[in-house]
């Protein structure tokens, strides 16, 4: 979810806090994932027009680390630039996810977090409106895109093992590949958002507060 602003500069500005709680959460975890989406989202170098106007694409993101941070902020927060993510070794399903397609909140398994993973770029995509792609054979069209799920079928450069035969082990997309494209940009539709005193907002308010998935299955 983010709080997005025309400015007088020609530029549409994205402001998104990434706020991290859970017993794998740190401050350095913190702004190696808002450093990987600020970057990622900014290299498509997005263009739009308004009013035929060209704006350009400006992701903004600020970490913020609140290990202590109590379920009832996250409940009855009211700005939009919040975004709540719990980090934990372990996670239902073993994956990283948000709440839903457009959300604020979400819970990220340490695992999938490592430099150069792509994970968080790919939920914060979710949670600016993108859903998976439908057609996940991909293979001769080039690099992967930001919000192409594990499983997809591409050229051999960008699977887990180049040699692999497609879709055998190691023969699916390795997500360090993926990158934000011009058309994930499209997909955001911005030139559809309703903007008051040159403000929107895109995604919407889930502020869920996740417990710590070991003590709900009572794993010791």
């Amino acid at each position: 979810m983010v709080e997005v602003t025309l400015a007088s500069s020609q530029n549409i500005l994205l402001d998104a806090t990434i706020i991290t709680y859970g017993s794998a959460s740190t401050a350095q975890i913190t702004k190696v994932i808002s450093e990987e989406i600020e970057t990622l989202w900014n290299e498509a170098h997005g263009e739009i027009l308004i009013n035929r106007l060209p704006y350009n694409v400006i992701f903004r993101i600020v970490p913020q680390w609140r290990p202590d941070i109590m379920p009832e902020e996250v409940v009855g927060n009211t700005d939009p630039k919040n975004n709540y993510y719990r980090i934990e070794e372990y996670a239902f399903g073993n994956i990283s996810f948000v709440d839903a397609i457009g959300s604020n909140s979400g819970y990220f398994k340490l695992e999938n977090l490592y430099v150069g993973s792509t994970t968080a770029a790919h939920e914060f995509g979710h949670g600016i409106g993108l859903e998976h792609p439908t057609q996940l054979d991909i293979r001769g069209r080039g690099r992967p895109g930001i919000m192409y799920p594990r499983g997809t079928w591409v050229d051999p450069q960008f699977q887990y093992d180049p040699a692999a035969q497609p879709g055998a082990p190691g023969g699916t997309m390795h997500p360090m590949h993926r990158r934000v494209n011009a058309q994930d940009i499209e997909n955001l539709r911005l030139t559809r958002l309703r903007f008051r005193n040159n403000k929107a907002i895109l995604g919407d308010f889930t502020n869920v507060y996740h417990p710590d998935h070991r003590e709900v299955e009572g794993i010791e």
